[in-house]
Order: C-alpha cells, then sequence, then structure tokens
C-alpha cells in the first residue's frame, strides 16, 4: 500500500511536471496573442497631394501621423492636375488623393471614389525673394506704405523675373491668372495689363518662360533665379517666404465673395475656369485601407486640422461631397453636422 502510494505521488510529480512545462510552451502564443492587440499597426498610408501641401505633409503632417497611429506614411506630390490623370490612367494607386479643389476629383468619379471631403481653405499671395533688386518696392507695397495697385504695374517691369505654375494641370496657375485678372477689374488698370504682366495675350498657354514645376518653384525663388513668384498663403507661411497679402476682392480665399470670383472666367484647351475660393479637399482611391483611413480620420480630427491652421490654412468644417454613405464610418465621426 505504501509503495503504490509512493508510486503515485512520483507518477503525479512526473505529470505535473510535465504539465508545467506544457503550459509553459503554450503560454508564448498566448501572451503573444494577447500582446498583438497592442502591437503597431501593420500598412502604410500611401497620399497623392497637391505640390503645395509638400511641406506640411513631409515635414509635419506625415510624421505626426505616424506617431500618432502607428502607421506608416508615404507620399508623392505633384499638380493635381497631374495627379488626376494618373491615378485615371492607372500609373499611381494612392489610398488618398488630396487635391486644391473638388473639380481634380470629380473626373474620378464613380470609378476610383464617389466622394470627398472639403476641409481646409487657402489664398494666393505674391511672394518675392528679399534680395531681389526689387524688394525694396515689394517691401513698401507688403507693409502698405504704398498702395496694392502699385504691385501690378512693378510686375510689367521689364526684366523682372516672375514665376507661376502651369494653368493646364494645377489650380495655382490658374488662381494667378485668375486673381490678375480680378485685379485689372478691381484697380480699374489697364485693359492690357494681365496680357503685359504674363507676357502673352494667351492666358491659357503652358509654353511660357515664366512656368515652372509647383514642386520647384519656391526654391527656384529663394534661390534668387527669380525676384516674385505666385504662391498660396500657406505655402508662404510654411517656407517663410517674404509675400504680399491681397485683398480679399481678388484673392480668392473667401466664401463671401465666392460670387464677385465667379465673375473672372479663364479658358484652358476646351475647359473654362471661373475663379472660386481655393479649398483643399480629400478622397480615398479605391478600396479603403486601415491605413488609408486612418489618414483621413487623422487630418480631419482637432489635432491633424491644428497642424494646417499653424501652417497657413483656414480650417473649415469638414464637409461631404458625393456619396456621403460611401464614407467609413470611422471618416464620418469626423465630419461636422
Amino acid at each position: 500500500m505504501g509503495n503504490r502510494r509512493a508510486l503515485a505521488a512520483a507518477l503525479l510529480a512526473v505529470a505535473c511536471t510535465a504539465l508545467a512545462a506544457g503550459c509553459s510552451s503554450s503560454s508564448s502564443p498566448a501572451a503573444a496573442s494577447s500582446s498583438s492587440g497592442s502591437a503597431k499597426p501593420s500598412g502604410t498610408a500611401s497620399v497623392a497631394y497637391a505640390a503645395s501641401l509638400e511641406y506640411l505633409n513631409f515635414k509635419v503632417a506625415g510624421p505626426a501621423f505616424e506617431r500618432a497611429t502607428g502607421y506608416s506614411y508615404t507620399g508623392q506630390g505633384n499638380t493635381s492636375g497631374a495627379l488626376e490623370a494618373d491615378i485615371a490612367a492607372g500609373e499611381i494607386s494612392p489610398n488618398v488623393f488630396q487635391a486644391v479643389g473638388g473639380d481634380n476629383i470629380t473626373p474620378l468619379m464613380p470609378k476610383f471614389t464617389t466622394w470627398y471631403i472639403q476641409y481646409a481653405g487657402t489664398s494666393i499671395v505674391v511672394a518675392y525673394n528679399p534680395h531681389s533688386k526689387y524688394a525694396s518696392q515689394f517691401k513698401a507695397i507688403a507693409d502698405g506704405s504704398k498702395p496694392t495697385s502699385d504691385l501690378f504695374t512693378l510686375l510689367q517691369t521689364p526684366g523682372l523675373r516672375l514665376g507661376r505654375t502651369d494653368p493646364a494641370t494645377d489650380p495655382q496657375g490658374r488662381d494667378f491668372i485668375l486673381m490678375l485678372m480680378l485685379a485689372q477689374a478691381y484697380y480699374h488698370l489697364p485693359a492690357d495689363t494681365v496680357a503685359k504682366i504674363l507676357g502673352t495675350s494667351d492666358y491659357g498657354a503652358s509654353s511660357s518662360p515664366q512656368i515652372f514645376a509647383e514642386s520647384s518653384l519656391d526654391a527656384t525663388l529663394q534661390s534668387g533665379q527669380l525676384d516674385a513668384a505666385s504662391a498660396f498663403i500657406s505655402q508662404a507661411v510654411q517656407l517663410h517666404l517674404a509675400y504680399i497679402p491681397l485683398p480679399t476682392a481678388i484673392n480668392l480665399g473667401s466664401f463671401a465673395e465666392a460670387a464677385h470670383y465667379k465673375t473672372a472666367s479663364l479658358t484652358v484647351g476646351a475647359k473654362t475656369y471661373h475663379g472660386s475660393p481655393q479649398v483643399i479637399d480629400m478622397t480615398i482611391i479605391g478600396t479603403p485601407t486601415p491605413a488609408g483611413i486612418a489618414f483621413v480620420k487623422y487630418t480631419l480630427s482637432p489635432a491633424g486640422l491644428a497642424h494646417y491652421r499653424q501652417g497657413g490654412y483656414t480650417v473649415l468644417t469638414p464637409t461631404v461631397f458625393g456619396d456621403k454613405s460611401a464614407v467609413p464610418s470611422a471618416i464620418s465621426s469626423e465630419l461636422g453636422g
């Protein structure tokens, strides 16, 4: 009896030892499974953005998104029109598309998206190089010592090097010309003012020594190769450019002036564009991915919009255009009423 009890006790000890070892070996997957819930999310938000967002996305919003969500971020900037064409042609397949103006997103409907969200606004300014030989004149206009109307005479000066972007592909290129048209009427300037500033009467032309890629225009100005250039105020603020602010009647930055802006029109190729308040719009391209949804949600969150406010944008109540029911629920929670 005693021997049987001793043997049973020994077998029980061996079983417990084996069970403990088994529990130890099986606890790793369980622990891993438990920890996976808090692991860094996998996936990358691939964002195609208007080149005017280059600094904000690359230096500020992109890194902040990664820190806040754990997802990775990658981006590519170009003119809104060029990105639209590349997406439509299947040459690029971003998760998210950020454009200046919804008219660069609507041509992608309904194949690539059915909605977009408007969330920030900007306006046109004239940036200048503080080391230009015309700098003192630009500065006097900027600080109010001379009237803003003098700017449009100064820009006609022979030899002054002006830079702008292609009106065929870039909203900024069109906005600059529309601003000049509004200024010509607003200040009662001679009828050939716009043509003299642009160096051509063909306002929609893409071929001009004044035209630069939006991604390189600011750097060209800063390097001293240009005396002045078109810019959005957000670019001027972020890149610390010297610039001349313009009245709301001509700067395409006020919703209250929308009807007035519309009086200016520009034909580029077969399409006619009318002046309108300039806004930043965003959508998801194709099937929403977790990382893409997270990027849009973060951008529209108070933290994300704060980056835009600090970057010189006017923050708007995020508003959906198109099929609101198609917006992922995680994004809908960030929308206005």
